[in-house]
């Protein structure tokens, strides 16, 4: 039992290595392209900054200590919605950014005066960071908790998306309150670009797809899909014709992308009048898809 113990818990020490481990590695790259790319062409941030650098160009507080200040509620926040591992490292996100962007502006790099490259591949370079950072379970403060809470609320939207929302209401009054139209545009691009960048590392481009077949032969392609060169499972549900009034057994089968020509020549060998449909599918969870122990 004490052996068990012990194992578990070396377990979990080597877990927190791995994801503080992560989180640093997450944060060199985010700050990199923020530094190296957005911060010299003006792109304004989204986030917990954007509006600190909208409050400090009203009331002369200096920009980091707002970004803290306006972040000490939003902890307050995610330590009662998400416990104190979570406070702690997205605390320790918060930091190691911070420092990581400091640091590099000491280099003093700038790897293109092309507002629209900056936007492009910044956005990137910072999405991918974030998105690394996002993957073991914790964030860098500020809006990045908000959108957590939101998805708490509204699963069904992607992290990347709530976030591009958020960042691009902030950088849409930092433009309407100074006047900075053109700056503001190029950082709604780059936002959009970290948005797609951070859904992709968490949720991959393997996007799955549903297909719906109705076919008089239903049992002879359901068999083919099921014990085939496929082998996916599929599920049977009973249809009616709305016009005719005819009984119909309608095939439901998940599969993958790259699967779809292969379904559809199942389909059209055993029946040519058969009706597919075929639509995207996220997050499928279960055998032969994304573990549903996965919490990330």
């Amino acid at each position: 039992m004490d052996s068990i113990k012990a194992q578990m818990k070396n377990n979990d020490v080597f877990r927190r290595v791995v994801q503080y481990f992560v989180i640093v590695i997450g944060s060199a790259i985010y700050a990199a392209g923020f530094q190296f790319f957005m911060y010299p062409n003006s792109i304004v941030s989204g986030g917990a900054v954007g509006v600190a650098m909208i409050i400090n160009r009203l009331i002369p507080v200096p920009v980091g200590v707002m970004t803290i200040i306006l972040n000490i509620p939003l902890f307050i926040v995610a330590w009662r919605y998400f416990g104190l591992d979570f406070l702690i490292s997205s605390l320790a996100g918060m930091a190691v950014s911070s420092v990581f962007v400091d640091l590099f502006a000491l280099f003093n790099i700038v790897l293109t005066y092309d507002p629209m490259l900056a936007s492009i591949i910044g956005g990137v370079i910072k999405g991918f960071g974030l998105g690394v950072i996002y993957y073991v379970g914790t964030t860098t403060g500020g809006v990045d908790i908000v959108a957590k809470l939101l998805r708490m609320k509204y699963p069904h939207i992607n992290l990347g998306t709530l976030l591009m929302l958020l960042d691009a209401a902030i950088i849409g009054a930092y433009a309407i309150i100074f006047h900075i139209y053109e700056s503001a545009m190029y950082s709604v691009i780059a936002m959009f670009v970290v948005s797609k960048v951070i859904d992709l590392v968490l949720y991959g481009i393997d996007n799955s797809c549903i297909c719906y077949i109705i076919s008089e032969r239903s049992q002879d392609i359901s068999d083919e899909i099921i014990s085939g060169h496929m082998h996916r499972g599929v599920t049977i549900l009973d249809g009616r014709g709305a016009y005719s009034g005819k009984e119909k057994q309608v095939i439901m089968c998940v599969i993958k992308r790259q699967q779809i020509s292969e379904i559809r020549r199942i389909i059209r060998n055993i029946d040519e009048n058969a009706f597919f449909i075929v639509s995207d599918a996220k997050n499928v969870f279960g055998n032969g898809f994304e573990s549903i122990k996965d919490n990330n």
